[in-house]
């Protein structure tokens, strides 16, 4: 059986905390470079996760499109024939005009999503918006992004706004182009615990998988969810919209880093310098924190949760985001051992398409979610703080694995720093 093949990201968020955009795509230098693709051809890459972003093209109105950007490099696209999987909405709110807390962010994104497939009626796949569930929880519950919401009631409603806006989206791309398919993203981790704290991470763990459920069309009354969503905002009526016609995703696609497995703990004290969670009547207060830090856990593992993905929906997967923000050692480590994972997948029977090398051109400022501007950047297959983009030891890693199916090199015969007793917290 052949590997699977190597995909390409672009780490292209377009955020917004109060009236501020961030735009990930100008500070990598992206935007004006467009001899990057050539790069990414050099590499070998034949499918690219690629922004056609909503905030970009109709940043005043739907009525006021600038196709210059996308008409530039969808072409370049073409003419290298690497195939894109065009992101609409990225971590972003959309537009001033819009909000994903408003009814009409769903069905503007719809109208903006039917002007891209008519345009370019040859691209087949979409992700109309990228990890809705993350997006909703870090807009809705922690209040880091706009329109920084920290209620449960503001949580279901963004994550709600989001997963309809994906299926208006699909069903007018599919208007023009039937054969179009949705790539779905989440970030698709584990709630580890102590025993006190069971039942939360019960919850955490259902709460995972809701972007794919409301799009499979599973949310129903026996859902263990169904009873919180309605409580928190979402009527009978909205639900079934899912219910009714469901539109599910035609490939899962699965975001995984070292911080994806969280490890919930009500001994805080053993945390010092960690944000605690408050007590309510349902727990006491506790700390979340990466679960590979932290003794007590063991950790699921990226194969696993794939595996759990597979059992659980029976349809094809990627790996959509597979970054680490570490030494270039470590980095190629953690693509290798994503790599004969994903491998050892398909060989047992569990349709995994693709590997992401993500992001391509490095991260700006994701070690403080995108909070501070200008704070930090993790360099990718490319180094861009020089400007011009500088290959990386990933560069002939990824290379080699698209060409040859393997990579040899000595740093890869030891583990991770996620799998040394260095990673784990100090006892407070």
């Amino acid at each position: 059986m052949e590997n699977i093949d190597i995909w390409g990201g672009v780490e292209c968020t377009c955020r917004r905390v109060g009236d501020a955009y961030s735009d990930q795509l100008t500070r990598s230098g992206h935007r004006n470079r467009i001899s990057d693709l050539d790069r990414f051809a050099e590499l070998g890459l034949r499918t690219l996760r690629y922004p056609v972003l909503w905030e970009h093209v109709a940043p005043t109105s739907l009525d006021q499109l600038d196709w210059r950007w996308p008409d530039e490099r969808l072409t370049r696209l073409q003419q290298l024939e690497i195939e894109p999987i065009v992101g609409l909405v990225h971590h972003g709110s959309g537009p001033r005009y819009t909000a994903l807390d408003q009814p009409g962010f769903a069905t503007g994104l719809a109208h903006y999503a039917g002007l891209v497939a008519e345009r370019y009626p040859w691209v087949r796949y979409y992700t109309p918006v990228n990890e809705p569930l993350t997006t909703a929880r870090f807009s809705g519950l922690y209040g880091l992004w706009y329109p920084h919401g920290t209620h449960d009631n503001v949580f279901v409603r963004l994550l709600y706004h989001q997963v309809l806006a994906t299926k208006l989206a699909m069903q007018a791309i599919r208007r023009v182009n039937p054969a179009a398919q949705l790539v779905q993203t989440e970030d698709l981790g584990q709630t580890h615990h102590t025993p006190t704290l069971a039942a939360q991470a019960e919850f955490e763990n259902h709460r995972r998988w809701l972007s794919f459920d409301l799009l499979s069309g599973t949310v129903t009354p026996t859902h263990p969810l169904w009873s919180y969503l309605r409580h928190h905002g979402l009527s009978e009526a909205e639900l079934s919209v899912f219910q009714e016609s469901p539109l599910p995703p035609d490939i899962l696609g699965i975001n995984y880093y070292a911080t994806s497995e969280r490890f919930l703990d009500e001994r805080v004290e053993q945390y010092p310098g960690h944000g605690v969670i408050p007590a309510t009547d349902n727990h006491p207060a506790y700390v979340d924190v990466e679960a590979v830090r932290v003794p007590d856990a063991e950790m699921t593992g990226l194969e696993e949760l794939l595996r759990q993905a597979w059992t659980r929906y029976r349809r094809p997967l990627a790996i959509t985001e597979l970054h680490l923000g570490c030494t270039r050692e470590e980095q190629m480590r953690w693509l290798q051992q994503a790599w004969e994972s994903a491998n050892h997948l398909r060989r047992t029977g569990v349709d995994v398409r693709g590997l992401t090398v993500w992001s391509l051109l490095g991260a700006f400022d994701w070690d403080n979610l995108l909070t501070h501007d200008g704070a930090s950047y993790e360099s990718g297959v490319f180094d861009v703080r020089r400007g011009e983009p500088r290959p990386t030891a990933l560069f002939k890693m990824v290379r080699n694995l698209i060409r040859h199916g393997h990579h040899h090199h000595p740093v890869l015969q030891s583990p991770g720093w996620w799998q040394r007793p260095i990673r784990f917290y100090s006892a407070a």
